[in-house]
């Protein structure tokens, strides 16, 4: 440049430093480029100035002015073609390459395109650095005045300058583009790190979850709660298989409140077709990103209209086999990366882990609680045993009943047995348990006129701590206890009529909820119930429901009282007399004749019942001698002849039935008002008449019997 000062004037080299300065300013090329081309005829006289730029990519940008004048990108793209070979000479040479309109000009000649912009001669210097290409200034003028040595030198200067400062701005947007991209690696590397670390966390929550729950409903919110912490969630449930029915149940939710899920806990649905299918097929998790725009398959239909619009299920593995899904939803769409399906398989093996421990923790609870409770009613049936274990008996109505037995026994029909109290029902109950195929599971009783109309729902189903005051714990209803086995009803006719609905459900669908659980749980128990109603009428009157009473009464048994079937009484004494002498440890009285008479002449409004308290107390009275009968008929002399004998049997046999009802409330009458209306205990009129005191309130409400105000 020193050299170059001494050929220009002082007012040269001031545009000259004017135009460096200027140039050197702007951070973007183009605008570099743009005033470079502008100010070059301030410094060497030009009708046409201009400059090519070669960008990395391959692309091309131009700028080329003619008196000032920016032309159009027309001329521009083609007055860059027809330069392009100009161009490239110059790049060879790394020198300034001239060009005139003459033939004879060593250098070529001009374009023709620049030819129609006037030019006669050209020259074009190279834009480059040692380092690389950058492109080339353009500079023509009309006239045909050669350009001069102190010209040229100025346009290879200023050439280098350009170029220089041009790469000076594309190392600094690249080491700037390097700089984000490094810093843009960083962060992608920390925020994987933190979620890794937020992940490992999270499995570690869960784990401690599953040590410290051991409760389904506990752990599962537990779980949830973990997983909303680095993942969308608003719905989560799991689902298990079951390889008997190849169907999938609901076994745990989390995030419903309100309304009811279509599918609550409990509920199943066929895995064949269902939107879960590919998951266990393949043990592969599925993502759905959003069930509005995409095709729904199956029970997706109901979360749809649940609200959920995106959601991942993975198989829960045990041992390399798919006990069924852990499958999170979210009312947001296109929410779940594979990244996040990924995340949910580890979860999905730890919950595996979980669900068998949580299935092996509820059966062991279900067990005990079922053996706590069988234990209860078992202390009550030991209590209530009637003291026979056989149907004793060889009169016509007993063996009819036997070829019933026989029959149904094998079956799972319900059973209606019907008969008046002290019949033996609950004996005719435990031998079609003991003869069917579930005579190795419960048979579990519920006197239907014990209980009051409170606690109905509880004892039938059961309850959950806290669903109401004094459950302090939870408890197995009746159905629950007698999964598998038999269920006896007693005197289902006292069951009040807005419960027998739900009566009538679970022997339907074989489903119940407790009280206190969303949770619906299956039962398999065949019913056998019984009644000293006519529960035929008791449906007409209102007062039972028809539809129930269809179907318990499959197949109805009806027993005989003990006044229809007198020549079963030797045989009936014979054994309460072996219970009894046993049973109070004492000697067995002697039993004559006349004793048989005067039990055969008796009409037993108690029947068997009432027979056999007799017995009992004949025997503590009688202390090891002749057998003392309390009862309220005329001995028959033993020498009192045969066709007299018969004649007062018959006599005493025949009685009406409105007769014997009056008889009955004249004897129940007669037993309250020695007792002073007492029922229950020592001196009270259940054991003055040799009843269980349930019997004897049931009774009075069917008599209308009320204690005197």
């Amino acid at each position: 440049m020193a050299s170059l000062s001494h050929e220009l004037d002082l007012e040269a080299v001031q545009r000259l430093w004017t135009l460096l300065t200027a140039i050197s300013g702007p951070s973007d090329e183009i605008e570099r480029a743009r005033l470079m081309t502008t100010g070059l005829p301030s410094l060497i006289p030009c009708t046409v100035s201009g400059m090519i730029l070669l960008h990395e990519t391959g692309r091309h940008d131009g700028l080329l002015y003619k008196d000032g004048a920016s032309l159009d990108s027309i001329h521009t793209d083609t007055i860059l073609a027809d330069l392009e070979p100009l161009i490239q000479e110059a790049w060879q040479g790394s020198s300034l390459l001239l060009a005139a309109t003459e033939e004879e000009t060593e250098a070529g000649r001009i374009p023709p395109s620049l030819e129609t912009l006037g030019t006669r001669v050209m020259a074009v210097v190279p834009l480059m650095t040692v380092h690389s290409r950058m492109g080339a200034l353009v500079v023509g003028r009309e006239d045909r005045e050669r350009f001069s040595r102190h010209e040229q030198i100025l346009l290879l200067a200023l050439a280098e300058h350009a170029g220089i400062g041009i790469e000076n701005l594309r190392l600094a947007r690249l080491h700037h583009q390097q700089a984000e991209t490094l810093q843009d690696l960083v962060n992608e590397r920390t925020d994987k790190l933190r979620r890794s670390e937020d992940r490992h966390r999270i499995l570690l929550e869960i784990n401690n979850a599953m040590i410290t729950h051991l409760e389904r409903d506990a752990l599962f919110e537990a779980i949830a709660k973990s997983l909303r912490k680095i993942i969308a969630l608003d719905r989560a449930s799991l689902t298990l298989l079951d390889p008997s029915k190849d169907s999938l149940r609901v076994y745990a939710l989390a995030g419903f409140k309100e309304p009811r899920p279509v599918f609550p806990v409990g509920s199943e649905f066929p895995r064949k077709g269902s939107h879960l299918a590919p998951v266990l097929e393949h043990q592969r998790p599925v993502i759905r990103r959003d069930l509005e725009t995409e095709p729904r398959i199956g029970p997706e239909e109901a979360l749809h209209k649940e609200g959920i619009r995106a959601y991942v299920a993975v198989p829960l593995l045990a041992k390399q086999k798919a006990l069924g899904t852990l499958n999170v939803g979210s009312l947001i769409p296109e929410v779940y990366s594979q990244a996040d399906a990924e995340f949910l398989m580890e979860v999905g093996q730890q919950v595996a882990l979980a669900i068998e421990n949580t299935l092996a923790y509820e059966e062991i609870a279900r067990l005990k609680a079922r053996l706590e409770q069988e234990n209860v009613y078992l202390q009550e049936e030991i209590r209530d045993e009637v003291g026979y274990t056989d149907l004793l008996g060889h009169s016509a109505a007993i063996r009819n009943i036997q070829r019933q037995i026989d029959m149904v026994a094998p079956t799972d029909a319900s059973v209606l047995i019907l008969g008046e109290s002290g019949t033996g029902k609950e004996l005719v109950a435990r031998e079609i348990h003991k003869r069917s195929r579930r005579q190795d599971q419960p048979l579990i009783r519920v006197n239907c006129a014990s209980i009051s109309r409170e606690l109905y729902e509880s004892e039938f189903f059961g309850h959950m701590r806290g669903a109401f005051t004094g459950a302090v714990k939870d408890r197995a209803g009746r159905f629950e206890l007698a999964d598998g086995g038999t269920l006896f009803l007693d005197e289902v006719g006292e069951i009040p009529l807005e419960l027998q609905s739900k009566l009538l459900r679970v022997l339907q669908e074989r489903q119940f909820e407790r009280i206190g659980d969303e949770r619906t749980r299956q039962v398999d128990v065949r019913v056998i119930a019984a009644s000293n109603r006519d529960l035929k009428t008791e449906v007409e009157a209102g007062r039972f429901r028809q539809d129930l009473y269809y179907r318990l009464n499959v197949f109805p048994i009806d027993m005989a009282p003990l006044r229809r079937r007198k020549e079963d009484i030797p045989l009936l004494v014979e054994h309460f007399l072996k219970l009894a002498a046993r049973k109070f440890n004492c000697p067995r009285p002697r039993l004559v004749q006349a004793h048989l008479i005067n039990l055969q002449s008796h009409h037993w409004p108690g029947n068997v019942r009432e027979l056999q308290n007799i017995i009992e107390r004949a025997v503590i009275t009688s202390r090891g001698g002749s057998l003392h009968l309390d009862l309220p008929v005329t001995e028959i002399p033993v020498d009192c002849p045969p066709a007299v004998s018969a004649s007062i049997a018959d006599e005493r046999q025949v009685v009406p039935d409105i007769e014997m009802q009056r008889r009955e409330r004249d004897n129940l009458l007669s037993a309250l008002q020695q007792s002073k209306w007492k029922v229950y205990g020592a001196g009270g009129a259940a054991e003055l008449l040799g009843i269980k005191p349930t019997t004897l309130l049931s009774r009075m409400r069917t008599m209308g019997i009320k204690k005197p105000s």
